[in-house]
């Protein structure tokens, strides 16, 4: 980890693109780092001499690193660089060198090696030598690229199995549509899922043999005497024309010495020269591969997003067709890859280290980030390994504890946890080895926290065991004689074990628990010790904070640090519980009789009988999380604002009490502070105790009216999952084509709203009983799909402990064929089946080898689903729902097989052989002992952020939502920069920052820029989030569309229907987003085949959003296109009709798209009476000549599939200007009201969302209030504001969302709807204001940190609103514009101006976010923020 301080690498180069906005001092600072890139020359070492482009803030290490990766260095290694014989500080920056001008000549140096470099060395000459391709990476277990197979695969898409030859390009040429046909499994209708097509061979040529053999010579290691002289290790060669050479290592390079295999002379031979590269000696003494190292050399290499090493690993659920190497790895007994037996590192001082570094320039921070990132990635690498060796039994545990072994390995510290019975055991304890990770997470998100330190956590399951590690704690290894002393003298100063103690560095570690509490929304109180003292606490009562020998404060053992989850909490039953028994005052007994109906205050009525809640769940750590917290918050913060502007107006009106010296004000303020539950009676603050509803703790007295608002306050919350964020998720499922498509994208889109996947049966009965239970058919498959997979997984993983290695594959591949396959039974396994076993290359039944009588062997279909259903009504409250065995979830839910299959294996770690699986087979077993490759370890880590980068991101995103699409361009530019040179844009954000970045582009009429970018942001999700990831399916649908604009056709193809391909695997046909797949294939595809596509596309939109519906209305104007073109005028004019009736209902007569698709409409009408006349007249000849007319343009159809892809949007702008004037009217009534003055200048420049400008003002004028990324009230007087809507077609704000799907007409709930950002800046300062003033001299914070912050849902970009004391007017404007749709419409094929490509922002009373470019808005972290 030497080199983890400060490494720059490639990503420099991407500087002279970027021009940073940050402002202050950053910006300084990077426009320095513009200005300061030069040329030198690079001599010396062997090397021809070659320019290089450096910049000035490059460290020499930086441009060392640099060089190793030029093509005219590689793979020379170990050299330094000199400046007119001066040998430079690698840690110095070229701008500091003395000497040092454009055009000089910098020089290599050879170093001498020591036996660690020499083996880097030989590592690096591996890596050249060696051709990594995708099949490489499969069997590693890593997620390949699939991106380069379909650039450079000319006669085949998909070009495995025998039904995938057939082309789809037949020609280089990819500028015109190809005659091929898409596959018949490609098809709509078809139930075809072959597995072999979703991994194509690469199209990297063979790597050619250089070497025979190259392996550690037999006479390792060097005698001592040979030490002394300076022998490393010696190495045998066999070149290709059979000459065997035997190599010493030493500190001047590699030459051939005397030794044969049969005798040991360690003497030079004679004419061998001394090399330093280990490759010039094999060119000296093989010809051969002086000329294959010549075409290596020159062969077209991989980008380095393909190339590089992704930071984590990115498991691939299926590995190479065939499990053996199909060739002899030549290199593998070198041993170059075996790590040495050096000390274990420290990884806490490694990651504590990277966290102290300087953080005050952008440089800096981008050192740090980069830093900590490759520490943590060292670290999570390491606990992969960990983990297969301890529980694949390579290491003894270090106790004696059977029930709890804990391991030592690598500088880690790993245990499975002792089974608590308070916590639900088993289960308990994997809930607190996950709930334990997430508190670490959220003590290291807490920005600017210094001082207060976390270890290095993770948790990796492998083989059905689930094992926590952690680094080793500092001053936790004392001797025995430190552990006998007082818990201060081993640095224990916080906790309930800590006992009362006053020191300096305990009133230090308190601050800051005190200052994470405030973050982390937790209420301060105070419980009752083991020897009933009062400990008052920050954090939960597990928590421990200690003092560590290095002189840093850490926080140990968060897991229960997130507030109980009351629905879930058998205490909430009874009173009394979490308060002390010995209340003895009348007082408290008198208050307890008051109070004793109101134990359950907080449950909506009928909660119980209604929702079923609370019940008892299987483990006893059930807790709420973070999002939900901060959306609960947010909940009740309208409440407050709401009840303080009704208590206002019942005392006078607020204009009469909005006073500073009116007690009315103050009155209302503390009585909305009670009602709500606020923690403090004169401003709004929520915060919650994570210690109620914990069986074990008891608070004191003083602590009894506390903690009953606290249950109160965890109860509403509980129930707000129920009430408001369930119907919320359902709400925005089926308002969007882009609902969750598997597994992964299901839970991170409940995640998003604070819905744990415990609720997945309450999800499911809401389902169920909604009205639109039909439209949300494809969300009840996934989470009937979800509950099954999961509760498979906790069968599985008790089941796979009881397996003798040995027998692992057997017993995996029988239990998938008991859990896939209807009445499965184990087979006798006789001779003849042994027999195909052996021929077929797999097994069948229980396997080869293995005996019916093992405990696994004897399990059947029926008993296993019986465990998976019982488990499922345990954890879910579910019963019946799963039926009898996998067929009725096929045929009641519409499951595929194969998507329960992958879902499996992505949960498990399992990598199944690539080949077809016929899993409906009750004769045969249909997966095999052979066909389980491997189990790799499954790792839940801390995620770094990124912050600047992120910051960047977050900026842009916000000139987006206000139509600045210039400044967004240039931010996200900066912000791919930045990714890249923090993470070498192998990161989840950086992944939406370059798609977010192409659909800019794509606006701004670059097609060619979105290209390249959205390649990356392609190759980026392949690699960091998986080849068959939802996400890889959007990018694929954007760069078909890309690809397409700039003419090749071809390609697009490929591109849609390898997400078509990825999107039937992972979900099947019957999903909204294959309708808008199908869409874009119907316009890119030739011929008779468009229709079918089309036809399907109206089919799923109709079935799911209704026949009126925009999506259904833009589809059948497609396929009336379609039908003009190939002269059926009858049906387009039906199809055209029933548009335009929609278009009519949503949008209004007057509505351009109204008035494009009735002109349509008119024209198809003239051209069907023309055809009719020129047919009775003349015959058919004419009827060619008119199809040709109308059919559609190679432009329309990449504006129209923009459309469909919701890259572009149409929106209904009328009420646009009255509610811009009206929001005027209110902000300068307001403000008159609280006594600023304002000029009727100001008013008349303030606009709402860009409002009214003059025709000269250019876009980029507006320029931001703040670097933190926040959108800020304008300061419009300075004209600052935006270019008016009518001007442009792209350059105004869109409404979409992170994979660009279209707004639907605001028809939500109000808990649904997103604010305007100026909008709600604006309402926000004048509620602040408000609240204020009516507050007395008590000043009002933000309930939260990130209260004002924009946020996404389900892809949709939004900002939390606030109830200002302006509801009332508010609500009088909304209901004037509230009918407002923000909906995508389709062009005709007439020219029409402005109608469909044009995008403007949302006129919904300030309701709608409007944007429809900027959804990627993700936390570092990676998920969505809500």
């Amino acid at each position: 980890m030497k080199d983890k301080v400060k490494k720059g690498g490639r990503n420099q180069a991407k500087a002279a693109d970027v021009m940073s906005l940050i402002g202050g001092k950053d910006a300084v600072d990077f426009k320095q780092h513009e200005d300061t890139s030069f040329p030198v020359k690079i001599q010396g070492a062997g090397v021809e001499p070659f320019e290089l482009q450096v910049h000035g803030f490059w460290l020499v290490q930086d441009t060392v690193m640099t060089l190793l990766s030029r093509d005219e260095v590689c793979p020379r290694s170990n050299f330094s660089l000199t400046l007119a014989g001066t040998t430079l500080d690698p840690l110095a920056e070229l701008q500091s060198l003395k000497g040092l001008k454009p055009g000089g000549i910098l020089r290599l140096v050879e170093e001498p090696y020591t036996a660690h470099s020499a083996r880097l060395h030989l590592a690096r000459v591996l890596e050249l030598l060696r051709a990594s391709g995708p099949q490489d990476a499969l069997r590693e277990g890593r997620s390949p690229s699939i991106l380069e197979t379909l650039l450079q695969t000319p006669d085949s898409s998909l070009p495995n199995g025998k039904s995938l030859k057939r082309s789809l390009s037949n020609t280089k040429t990819e500028t015109t549509n190809q005659d091929g046909a898409p596959p018949e499994y490609l098809l709509p209708g078809s139930s075809e899922r072959p597995l072999m097509a979703l991994l194509p061979h690469s199209s990297q040529p063979e790597s050619p043999s250089y070497l025979r053999d190259l392996s550690l010579s037999c006479w390792n290691p060097a005698p001592g005497h040979r030490k002394l002289q300076g022998d490393f290790l010696y190495i045998t060669v066999v070149t290709m024309e059979g000459r065997r050479c035997e190599v010493t290592s030493c500190p001047k390079g590699f030459f051939l010495n005397r030794s044969t295999e049969e005798v040991f002379d360690p003497r030079p031979a004679q004419s061998s020269p001394v090399c330093h590269s280990f490759t010039d000696l094999l060119c000296h003494i093989s010809p051969a591969f002086k000329k294959t190292l010549t075409t290596l050399k020159n062969r077209s290499r991989l980008p380095p997003v393909e190339g590089m090493p992704t930071p984590y690993h990115t498991l691939s659920w299926l590995g190479p067709p065939c499990a053996s190497r199909t060739h002899k790895n030549t290199f593998s007994r070198l041993g170059v890859d075996e790590q040495s037996a050096t000390q274990a590192p420290d990884w806490n001082e490694e990651l504590q280290a990277a966290r102290d570094l300087p953080h005050g320039s952008l440089e800096e921070r981008l050192q740090r980030d980069r830093a900590l990132l490759q520490v943590n990635g060292a670290f999570v690498r390491v606990v992969m390994q960990g983990a297969e060796t301890v529980v694949d039994g390579f290491v003894e545990p270090v106790n004696g504890n059977p029930d709890d072994p804990a391991f030592l390995l690598g500088g880690l510290f790993m245990n499975q946890g002792a089974a608590n019975a308070m916590f639900g055991g088993d289960r308990g304890r994997r809930a607190a080895q996950r709930l334990e990770l997430k508190g670490v997470q959220a003590y290291s998100d807490i920005a600017g926290m210094q001082g207060l330190h976390t270890l290095p956590t993770a948790i990796v399951d492998y083989r059905g065991v689930r094992l926590s590690a952690q680094a080793l704690a500092p001053g936790l290894e004392g001797s025995d004689q430190d552990q006998a002393t007082t818990p201060a003298s081993r640095g224990l100063l916080y906790g309930v074990a800590a006992g009362h103690q006053e020191s300096p560095q305990r009133r230090r570690l308190l601050e800051l628990l005190a200052q994470a509490a405030q973050s982390l929304s937790l209420q301060k109180h105070v419980v009752v010790g083991p020897n009933d003292h009062k400990v008052p606490l920050f954090t939960s009562v597990d928590a421990q904070g200690l003092l560590g020998a290095d002189g840093r404060f850490y926080i140990l053992d968060v897991f229960r640090i997130f507030p109980a989850d009351a629905n879930f909490c058998p205490e909430v039953e009874t009173e009394g519980q979490t308060v002390t028994e010995e209340e003895e005052s009348n007082k408290s007994c008198e208050e307890d009789e008051e109070k004793k109906g109101c134990v359950k205050e907080g449950w909506p009525e009928n909660y119980q009988s209604d929702a079923g809640l609370p019940r008892s769940f299987p483990h006893g750590l059930c807790r709420l999380r973070p999002e939900l917290v901060q959306a609960f918050t947010q909940h009740k913060h309208c409440q407050f604002t709401q009840r303080v502007r009704e208590m206002l107006d019942e005392n006078g009106g607020f204009e009469e009490c909005a006073t500073a010296s009116d007690s009315r004000a103050t009155q209302a303020v503390r009585a909305a502070c009670q009602e709500v539950g606020s923690v403090s009676n004169i401003i709004f603050e929520m915060r919650f105790n994570p210690s109620v509803f914990s069986p074990e703790v008891s608070f004191p007295p003083g602590e009894s009216k506390s903690t009953k608002l606290q249950e109160r306050l965890l109860r509403e919350a509980a129930a707000f999952i129920i009430t408001h964020q369930i119907p919320a998720f359902m709400e925005a499922c089926l308002q969007t084509n882009e609902a969750p498509m598997d597994g992964v994208s299901l839970k991170q889109a409940l995640h998003q709203r604070g819905i744990n996947l415990r609720y997945l049966g309450h999800v499911l009965t809401t389902l169920s009983q909604s009205e639109h239970k039909e439209c949300l058919r494809h969300i009840t498959r996934l989470v009937i799909g979800e509950i099954f997979t999961r509760s498979t997984r906790r069968v599985f993983n008790t089941f796979l402990q009881g397996v003798d290695v040995p027998n692992v594959s057997a017993a995996v591949s029988h239990f998938l064929c008991c859990l896939l396959v209807p009445h499965f039974t184990p087979a006798p396994v006789g001779d003849e089946t042994k027999k195909k076993s052996r021929r077929r290359g797999r097994g069948a039944g229980v396997g080869v080898g293995t005996s019916e009588s093992t405990p696994w062997g004897m399990l059947a279909g029926a008993e296993l689903w019986n465990l998976v259903c019982q488990n499922a009504a345990e954890t879910y409250n579910i019963s019946d729902s799963l039926g009898s065995g996998p067929n009725h979830l096929v045929e009641h839910y519409g499951l595929q097989k194969i998507s329960l299959l992958r879902e499996f294996c992505l949960k498990t770690g399992v990598q199944l052989r690539l080949r077809d699986y016929v899993l409906d087979n009750q004769n045969k077993a249909p997966i095999g002992p052979d066909d389980i490759l491997n189990i790799f370890p499954v790792v839940k880590h801390i995620h770094m952020l990124t912050v600047d980068a992120s910051k960047a991101y977050q900026v842009a995103q916000n000139f987006i939502q206000k139509g600045l699409l210039d400044q967004a361009h240039e931010h996200l530019k900066e912000a791919s920069y930045l990714f890249g040179r923090v993470s070498d844009d192998l990161h989840l954000e950086a992944c939406y920052c370059h798609s977010l970045l192409a659909k800019v582009a794509f606006v701004q009429d670059k097609a060619a820029e979105a290209r390249s970018v959205q390649l990356k942001a392609v190759v980026i999700s392949e690699r960091v989030l998986g080849f068959d990831h939802p996400n890889t399916i959007h990018q694929y649908a954007l760069l078909g569309v890309y690809v397409f604009a700039g003419g090749e056709t071809a390609l697009a193809q490929k591109c849609l229907l390898r997400a078509r391909l990825l999107m039937l695997t992972v979900h099947g046909e019957d999903h909204p987003y294959i309708a808008t797949l199908d869409s874009c294939l119907g316009l890119v595809l030739p011929g008779d085949q468009r229709g079918k596509f089309l036809e399907n596309a109206l089919r799923l939109n109709t079935s799911f959003f209704g026949p009126s519906h925009l999506h259904t209305a833009l589809n059948r104007h497609l396929l009336a296109q379609w039908m003009c073109s190939k002269g059926d005028y009858r049906s387009a004019m039906s199809h055209e009709k029933e548009a335009l009736t929609a278009f009519i209902s949503m949008l209004g007569e007057d509505h351009p798209q109204s008035r494009c698709s009735k002109e349509f409409l008119c024209t198809i009408t003239k051209q069907a009476v023309k055809v009719e006349r020129s047919l009775r007249q003349a015959g058919a000849d004419c009827t060619e000549q008119t199809v040709e007319c109308l059919s559609p343009t190679s432009d329309s159809k990449v504006e129209q599939m923009a459309l469909v892809t919701g890259i572009r949007s149409v929106t209904h702008r009328d009420g646009l200007q009255e509610y811009r004037k009206k929001h005027k009217e209110l902000k300068a009534a307001v403000a008159k009201e609280l006594g600023f003055i304002v000029t009727d200048e100001l008013v008349a420049s303030e606009t709402v969302n860009g409002g009214e400008k003059s025709s000269d003002q250019e876009t980029g004028s507006r320029k931001e209030a703040e670097a933190g990324g926040s959108p800020a009230v304008e300061n419009t007087s300075e004209g600052q504001q935006e270019q008016p809507v009518e001007e442009t077609l792209v350059k105004s704000a869109a409404t979409a969302s992170v994979n660009g799907h279209v707004v639907e007409p605001a028809e939500v709930n109000g808990h649904e709807e997103k604010t305007d950002v100026d909008a709600a800046d604006s309402d926000r300062a004048a509620s602040d204001a408000e609240v204020k003033i009516v507050n007395g001299e008590s000043e009002v914070r933000d309930s939260t940190p990130n209260d004002a912050n924009s946020h996404t849902v389900n892809g949709e970009i939004g900002s939390d609103a606030t109830v200002t004391a302006m509801k009332s007017e508010s609500d009088e404007v909304n209901g004037d514009i509230n009918g407002a749709c923000d909906t995508p419409v389709s062009p005709s094929v007439l020219k029409s101006k402005g109608t469909w490509a044009d995008v403007v922002s949302k006129a919904n009373g300030g309701k709608d976010t409007a944007v429809n470019i900027a959804a990627d808005k993700v936390t570092a972290n990676g998920t969505a923020q809500e």
